[in-house]
Order: C-alpha cells, then structure tokens, then sequence
C-alpha cells in the first residue's frame, strides 16, 4: 500500500517534534515510545532521521 506524501511528511514533522518536545530523555527511550505510539518499527523511525 502507498502512503501519500503528505501523510508521511505529517508523520515526519510529529517524529521530530516529539524527539524536540523530549530532548531531556535519553533517545533509546524517546525512540520506543515513538514505536508505542505511531505503530512502526525503530528502523523505520531511524530511516526519517537519518533522511
């Protein structure tokens, strides 16, 4: 299934909002809750980071 490039944009903006948003905790933590919450997987959140 594609995603349209708005969502995955919106879903980037969140991701580096949130990691903004929660500087003061430790990124492994920071980076399961992002897991817990938006239901992908660490990779994927590392991907957008790295991009």
């Amino acid at each position: 299934m594609k995603r349209s490039k708005e969502l995955l944009e919106k879903r980037k903006k969140f991701i580096h909002q949130y990691i903004e948003d929660n500087s003061d905790k430790q990124m492994k933590e920071i980076i399961k809750e992002l897991v817990d919450r938006l239901f992908i997987s660490e990779k994927t959140i590392y991907n957008i980071l790295s991009q």
